[in-house]
């Protein structure tokens, strides 16, 4: 038997997970100076390993492939790129969370940078195979974004499981 409060519950959830979205995409193109703009962390695919470790149920492969897409068109990539690396990156999340027995901040932060860590080096590998370019300025967003992990989880943990 269903509790009316559960339907409630998960479209609250629902709503939570798209607000998140779009507040990192707003976050992910928000005007910097070209300086500060390198140190930009990866906030959209940061939200993004946050509920697949956290909501698996409601956020997976085609979440991260949708994601992915909406990604190379606000970041003016080349289109599926981005959608690519997401869905590189959800598989990897989901394999290694099998193996993690009780998911600790600890292990969310080793997971969330091991995932983080696979996304830049399938941009890089991408852009080296289709553009013939290697930017190396993005190794400082990626270093950002493994420290700036705790944030993430700091502000949406209420909604873990």
């Amino acid at each position: 038997m269903s509790y009316p409060d559960s339907e409630n519950a998960t479209g609250l959830l629902i709503v939570v997970i798209a607000l998140s979205f779009i507040i990192a995409s707003s976050l992910s193109v928000y005007p910097l100076s070209p300086s500060m703009a390198v140190l930009r962390p990866m906030v959209m695919i940061m939200v993004l390993i946050f509920w697949l470790l956290f909501q698996p149920r409601y956020v997976g492969i085609f979440t991260a492939f949708t994601i992915g897409l909406i990604a190379d068109l606000l970041m003016d990539t080349h289109l599926g790129q981005q959608a690519f690396a997401a869905v590189v990156v959800a598989l990897v999340v989901k394999i290694t969370s099998v193996y993690v027995r009780q998911l600790s901040t600890g292990s969310a932060w080793f997971i969330a940078s091991l995932g983080l860590v696979v996304f830049q080096l399938t941009l890089w590998m991408l852009q080296m195979l289709i553009q013939n370019i290697f930017v190396t300025k993005s190794a400082f967003s990626l270093i950002i974004s493994i420290i700036s992990w705790p944030l993430v989880l700091l502000f949406l943990r209420k909604f873990a499981r």
